[in-house]
């Protein structure tokens, strides 16, 4: 699912952050050990890249990639890229297609949440030895992972944050932004009894997409989607009831809406209306947009209010090479070159994707901008689902049963249980 992707296509256009444009999608491994099973020991090969390489990359990444080339042809004269940008809506069947009549790129940008079903097909090549997974946040370097192999590496990233307005916080007897469960709650309540909103806060009730704003809460509760195996889904837990119960209790007590009409969430902000709602990066230069200046200082952003944890979601893009590349070294080497910490900002500064790679935060363009350091703060927290080759059947399952429980008062109990017996059923696929 690219739903995060796709929100962000369609909101972002060229508005700021503040005062700067913003858009932008396991466990940590030592330099040497790029995963925790049957990885292969070879090695990128010294010296540049040479040859032909052709890449594949979605919407504007694809528009802005063969920028980012010309630095890479510089350090690599030997070497000819091509670029070719995709839609976000022909992305999937173009690889598939691709896989299925071994006419693919020799590198790639890939979802997050398709690594499964392309390792599975067997189109990843294996990352190679020498990639720094040190410096990579925990949770997106995950999302590289199946089956105990890495494929690519991490190349851009996204999280979500509590977006809030900072007057009508500070009206409702907020100075600063709570940070567990009980305060989110009571700040919601004040600001629709002392801030004049219509909600306290603006949460999914099912429908696309849903499972990333839901997920933070249950994962913050203890609840995981599947054993570690990956082969079981567990989502019928007390943890997961826990999460689903905080997140039923908004819509219950009349603190989120199910009655908010789709797609004017940064009206609705900017007007007062619901000053509170769960999103990434994208929507801080969507809601300066529609606000203006007089909105721009006014907006906040905190991280996922705590449980027995403060767990997000962590979304963005991986990069990766295919098997049937026949200049595997050479890709390897744009592959590693996208991955330095020079290179991902400077396609922060191209592009406003937010860099996989920590040490890249430290860039003055990223430092200094008033809100982007809490997104970096939360991603040392987050979580993506495991990269399984039926998740995008398993998402759909969920988000229809959350929106039963948000709309029609199903239990917690019974969504979960719901929730796993499809997933059950669908399983988790894999050869």
């Amino acid at each position: 699912m690219f739903t995060h992707s796709i929100r962000r296509r369609l909101v972002i256009g060229s508005a700021a952050l503040t005062a700067t444009a913003l858009a932008l999608a396991g466990c940590g491994r030592s330099a040497d050990t790029p995963s925790g099973g049957s990885q292969p020991t070879t090695t990128v090969s010294e010296g540049p890249a040479t040859g032909n390489l052709t890449v594949w990359a979605m919407g504007t990444e694809g528009e802005n990639l063969p920028k980012l080339m010309e630095q890479f042809k510089q350090a690599n004269p030997g070497v000819n890229v091509t670029v070719t940008p995709i839609p976000w809506d022909a992305a999937h069947n173009k690889f598939t297609t691709a896989i299925t009549a071994n006419t693919l790129p020799d590198a790639a940008m890939v979802g997050t949440t398709w690594m499964g079903e392309f390792a599975d097909l067997g189109a990843l090549d294996p990352t190679p030895e020498g990639f720094d997974n040190s410096g990579f946040y925990e949770g997106a370097l995950d999302t590289t992972k199946v089956g105990g192999t890495q494929y690519g590496v991490p190349w851009y990233v996204e999280t979500r944050l509590v977006f809030y307005r900072k007057d009508l916080a500070a009206k409702a007897g907020f100075s600063t932004p709570p940070t567990d469960w009980d305060g989110l709650k009571a700040m919601a309540k004040a600001m629709k009894e002392k801030a004049g909103a219509k909600y306290g806060i603006n949460l999914q009730p099912g429908g696309d997409g849903s499972w990333q704003t839901v997920m933070p809460f249950a994962w913050s509760a203890g609840a995981n989607i599947t054993g570690d195996d990956q082969k079981e889904f567990t989502f019928d837990t007390p943890e997961m009831q826990e999460g689903l119960k905080y997140y039923q209790s908004f819509f219950t007590e009349k603190l989120a809406g199910t009655d908010l009409p789709p797609n004017q969430t940064e009206a609705q902000f900017v007007n007062g209306q619901v000053p509170m709602f769960i999103s990434g990066p994208w929507m801080a230069g969507s809601v300066a947009k529609a606000g203006g200046d007089a909105i721009k200082p006014n907006i906040g952003v905190f991280q996922i209010p705590k449980n027995k944890s403060a767990t997000s979601f962590v979304g963005g893009s991986d990069f990766v090479v295919f098997k049937a590349s026949k200049n595997k070294d050479s890709a390897w080497k744009l592959v590693k070159f996208l991955s330095d910490a020079k290179t991902q900002a400077s396609w922060f500064k191209l592009s406003s994707d937010l860099p996989a790679v920590k040490s890249a935060w430290q860039d003055p363009s990223i430092a200094s901008d008033p809100l982007l350091p809490v997104f970096g703060k939360q991603l040392e927290d987050a979580k993506a689902p495991p990269a399984i080759v039926n998740w995008e059947q398993v998402a759909k399952a969920f988000d229809t049963e959350v929106e039963k429980m948000a709309k029609s008062g199903q239990s917690p109990a019974d969504t979960a249980k719901a929730i796993q017996t499809k997933a059950s059923a669908i399983g988790t696929g894999g050869s």
